[in-house]
């Protein structure tokens, strides 16, 4: 995590597959910006607890969000 920026995005999760227990289908997530992961199909993904895990790019689509619906999602994470 030695690259992560503080930039921060948000995903939907598109498909939850393999991980049925830790990703919940058309959910947004808090999506950290993280280099390293990326050159490997991975990005990394804030969950309820706060922490973050890689999923594979796959799972996600990044979508632009109004800056008050930002607000209200990095309330929750």
């Amino acid at each position: 995590m030695n690259n992560l920026k503080s930039e921060t995005k948000f995903a939907v999760c598109i498909n939850n597959k393999d991980y049925p227990a830790s990703l919940e289908l058309h959910k947004i997530y808090v999506a950290l910006i993280d280099e390293e992961a990326a050159k490997d199909g991975d990005l990394r993904i804030v969950d309820k607890s706060g922490e973050d895990y890689l999923y594979s790019v796959d799972y996600f689509v990044i979508i632009e969000l109004p800056k008050i619906v930002q607000d209200s999602v990095l309330t929750i994470a």
